[in-house]
């Protein structure tokens, strides 16, 4: 059996961030050599997700302003683990998100549908953080 670990780190510019890596984890399954398996994909922080979706702006913003909706960062008073950092909604917006996604490897490439795309989602920014892939199969 073949294998891959990589390791992507991130820094994002702001606070909330959709970051495509569909290529990039593409190139780590040509790397790998493997031609049938499996590729994960998994946020190693608590306060960031990685899901499949559309890459389309509209969406991504429908997406902030929904997540926003549903774990708003403001009033930071209202959550109880805010103490030291304010960051209580991203733990909240990770959860909505997602923490990994799974994809089948087919004939040495990444097995998505026709508009699906891999993001990194980050939800307490502009601190470096990091996504785990792991690629398995022959």
């Amino acid at each position: 059996m073949k294998h891959l670990t990589k390791e992507l780190w991130f820094n994002t510019r702001l606070e909330r961030e959709f970051v495509n890596v569909t290529e990039t984890v593409a190139d780590l399954v040509a790397e790998s050599g493997v031609r049938e398996g499996l590729c994960l994909v998994n946020a190693m922080h608590i306060t960031a997700s990685v899901f499949i979706n559309d890459d389309e702006g509209g969406l991504h913003h429908d997406f902030d302003l929904w997540l926003e909706k549903l774990a708003p960062h403001e009033p930071v008073s209202s959550y109880r683990h805010n103490v030291g950092e304010t960051n209580a909604d991203a733990h909240m917006k990770r959860q909505i998100m997602g923490r990994e996604v799974v994809v089948a490897i087919t004939e040495g490439a990444l097995h998505l549908g026709p508009w699906e795309q891999i993001f990194y989602g980050e939800f307490d920014g502009r601190r470096r953080k990091r996504v785990l892939v792991k690629i398995i199969g022959d």
